[in-house]
């Protein structure tokens, strides 16, 4: 008996790798992973690039300024340390300066925002025209604070004003809007209210469209009335966008300075005792009229600090109303 022994064949080899392929292909992967962290920090950059140089170094280069005797065309700086804060903090005329912005901030922001408020409840009904309306309540906007200003500087004259004409039938004798601290808070206000209403009612309306049909739907068949659905639906669901306007509110009515200046016919001191002077008013007359550059500085920097109090307070103030721990 004879046995056929068949020789196993052996697999072929497989061929070399080439050179430079593994290390191409991890080459690749690193490329792409560093791609897709660092794309997203690039197309940011430009921002905090412009930030840096227009933001940053403005603000650090004020609070050096305000620590020195600065003179802006010699370029000569003496330190002088906290002198020029504590001489501002003992300024009668800066302290009124904070008044009548904090004053007329009040008057200005919180009927503007409660206006703004209910145009945008009402603009966002279904109602026959309301892309006319809605583009209406954006016209002031677009309108020259000179030439709003010029408007309500005739609307609110002595003699031939409009609103003492009106006040008039009523037997108010004519006011001198310009002459008192109130009169002048009341009209500064009431410009600025004109100008920003609409601003933030299209604001509220755009938070007002993202909030789902179906729950007011569901309110209704429950037999939540309107105003109920208002108070426990919208309320709520635009809180995020509340409080974004009450943060601009804030840092534009502080820094309040266009308005006040045109219903002074272009001078920085707000009346003839300073009735309706601003701080942002105050800054410019110190620093490019009396050209105390350190001073001016000083009262820059209280200002931003004022700011980030109003801001932290009205906070604090949209977070207890809507229930938020």
């Amino acid at each position: 008996m004879s046995v056929n022994v068949r020789a196993h064949r052996a697999d072929p080899a497989p061929p070399p790798p080439r050179p430079g392929r593994h290390h191409s292909g991890s080459s690749r992967r690193y490329w792409s992973q560093l791609d897709l962290k660092a794309t997203p920090y690039f197309l940011i950059s430009p921002y905090f690039i412009l930030f840096a140089i227009f933001g940053l170094f403005p603000l650090v280069f004020t609070l050096w300024v305000s620590m020195h005797d600065y003179e802006l065309a010699g370029g000569d700086a003496k330190f002088t340390g906290l002198e020029n804060y504590t001489n501002l903090l003992a300024d009668g005329d800066f302290w009124n300066a904070v008044i009548n912005t904090v004053g007329m901030f009040v008057l200005a922001t919180l009927p503007q925002l409660v206006i703004a408020l209910m145009l945008a409840n009402a603009l966002n009904k279904r109602l026959r025209g309301r892309l006319f309306f809605r583009l209406g309540v954006l016209l002031p906007l677009v309108t020259s604070v000179v030439a709003v200003a010029v408007v309500f500087t005739q609307l609110y004259g002595r003699d031939f004003g409009l609103i003492n004409w009106v006040l008039g039938f009523f037997g108010v004798e004519n006011i001198n809007w310009q002459n008192a601290k109130w009169s002048s808070w009341v009209a500064i206000a009431s410009m600025v209210d004109w100008r920003w209403t609409g601003y933030n009612a299209i604001i509220y309306l755009a938070g007002m469209q993202t909030i789902p049909r179906d729950l007011y739907e569901a309110a209704s068949i429950d037999g939540a009335t309107p105003r109920k659905q208002f108070w426990s639906i919208t309320l709520p669901m635009i809180r995020p966008t509340i409080i974004f306007t009450v943060f601009v509110s804030t840092i534009g009515g502080l820094t309040l300075f266009a308005e006040p200046v045109m219903f002074g016919n272009g001078r920085m001191d707000g009346g003839s005792t300073g009735q309706f002077q601003t701080i942002a008013m105050y800054i410019v007359k110190q620093g490019f009229r009396d050209f105390d550059y350190g001073y001016a500085a000083a009262a820059a920097w209280l200002l931003f600090i004022l700011i980030l109090i109003g801001v932290a307070i009205n906070y604090s103030f949209v977070r207890r109303i809507g229930g938020s721990k």
